[in-house]
C-alpha cells in the first residue's frame, strides 16, 4: 500500500523528512476495523513525533492521528460496524499512524462520521474534538448547567476552534478566546466566542478591558510558560486550570494561594493504557456527529492541501511549525 513515512528525525525542509513509500497492508486484530483512509488532518503531535522519535534502523515510521475513511474489514469481536461504513477517529499513538492507504484501528475509539460532511471536512475534527471534549467534561467536570467565564488561550488553533464551539453549545459558560491577528479574531467570532482578547498583550489587563475581572476557568493550549504569570493573576479563587502543551518547566506553586486545581489533558491516555472507559472516545465521537448533523457544530477545516503524499505532508508540517495556522489543515485522497 502507499504510505508516507520517515526513517530519520530531520528538519521538515529536508527531502527525506517525509518520504513516499510502499509498505505491507496492516492486518486488523479481533477488536479492529480495517479502514481505507480517505482524508487525514495534521496536528502538532505529528510534528513533535517526527522531530523527536526516530524508528529503529531500517524501519519506517508512519505518522497521522486524524482519519476519515471507509471500513473495508471488521474484526471478529467488533460490533456495530460493517464494511462500507464511513468512519472517523483519532487513532492511538502507540500504533502505526494513518498516513497510509489502509489503517487498522481499535473499533472502540472510532465512530460513524457525520452524514453531512465529506471526508476532508470530517478528518479535521476527531483528535481535536476528543481533546476539547475531555478537557471540558472529563478534566474540568463541566456540564450543561455550568456557568462562569472561561478563557481559552490560543483559541484559534485546532483544539481551540472546536472547544469554543462545544463550550458554547453544551454549557452555559461565557467563552473568551485569545488571538493576535485580525483573521484569527474574526474566526473566533464566527465560532461563537463571546469576546476575543489579544494574547500578544498582557492577558490580565486585556481581559479586564474586555469587561471580565477574572476567569473561573482557564484552558491554555499553547505557550503556557509565556502566559503563566498572567494566568496566576487573572484566574479566580478556586478556579480550574487546564493545559495540553509541554512546558519545559512549570512551577504551579503560585496557584496555591487561590486553591486553583490543575488538569492535564492528553487524548491518547485512554488508548495508551487501555483504560476501562476506552470506548468513551468512540461514544463521544458519535455524540459529536449528531451535533454536526444538527448544525450545532461546524468543521474546523480551513485549508485542504490536496492529495496525501510526502510533498503535501511536508507543506502541512511546515505550516504547523510556523505557528500561524487557523483551524485545521487537511489532505485527502491518494
Amino acid at each position: 500500500m502507499k504510505a508516507v513515512a520517515y526513517q530519520q528525525s530531520l528538519p521538515i525542509d529536508a527531502a527525506n523528512s517525509l518520504v513516499d513509500v510502499e509498505l505491507p497492508a496492516p492486518v486488523a486484530g479481533v477488536n479492529d476495523l480495517l479502514v481505507a483512509v480517505r482524508a487525514i488532518s495534521v496536528n502538532p503531535v505529528d510534528v513533535k513525533v517526527r522531530r523527536g522519535v526516530a524508528p529503529p534502523t531500517g524501519e519506517w515510521k508512519v505518522l497521522g492521528w486524524d482519519v476519515a475513511g471507509e471500513v473495508v474489514g471488521v474484526g471478529a469481536a467488533v460490533h456495530g460496524f460493517a464494511v462500507g461504513d464511513r468512519v472517523w477517529y483519532a487513532g492511538a499513538i502507540n500504533r502505526p499512524g494513518a498516513n497510509s492507504e489502509l489503517h487498522a484501528v481499535d473499533a472502540r475509539i472510532a465512530a460513524k462520521m457525520p452524514s453531512t460532511l465529506d471526508f476532508a471536512q470530517a478528518a479535521a475534527l476527531p483528535l481535536t474534538a476528543i481533546t476539547a471534549w475531555e478537557i471540558l467534561f472529563d478534566r474540568l467536570g463541566l456540564h450543561a448547567g455550568s456557568t462562569g467565564t472561561m478563557l481559552v488561550i490560543g483559541a484559534a488553533g485546532g483544539v481551540g476552534s472546536i472547544l469554543v464551539q462545544l463550550a458554547r453549545q453544551l454549557t452555559g459558560l461565557t467563552v473568551v478566546g485569545t488571538a493576535s491577528r485580525a483573521e484569527t479574531r474574526n474566526w473566533l467570532g464566527e465560532l461563537g466566542a463571546h469576546a476575543v482578547v489579544d494574547h500578544s498583550l498582557a492577558l490580565a489587563s486585556s481581559l479586564r478591558a474586555a469587561g471580565y475581572e477574572q476567569a473561573d476557568y482557564v484552558v491554555s493550549l499553547n505557550q503556557t510558560e509565556q502566559h503563566f504569570a498572567e494566568i496566576v493573576e487573572l484566574i479566580a479563587p478556586q478556579g480550574k486550570f487546564a493545559l495540553i502543551d509541554d512546558p519545559a518547566s512549570l512551577n504551579i506553586l503560585p496557584l496555591k494561594l487561590k486553591s486553583v486545581s490543575v488538569h492535564w489533558e492528553l487524548m491518547f491516555t485512554r488508548s495508551l493504557f487501555t483504560t476501562a472507559d476506552l470506548a468513551r472516545q468512540g461514544e463521544l465521537l458519535a455524540e459529536l456527529a449528531k451535533l454536526v448533523d444538527a448544525g450545532r457544530v461546524r468543521t474546523t477545516l480551513t485549508e485542504n492541501l490536496g492529495r496525501i503524499d510526502a510533498a503535501n505532508l511536508r507543506r502541512a508540517h511546515a505550516l504547523i511549525e510556523g505557528g500561524k495556522t487557523r483551524g485545521k489543515v487537511v489532505l485527502a485522497g491518494f
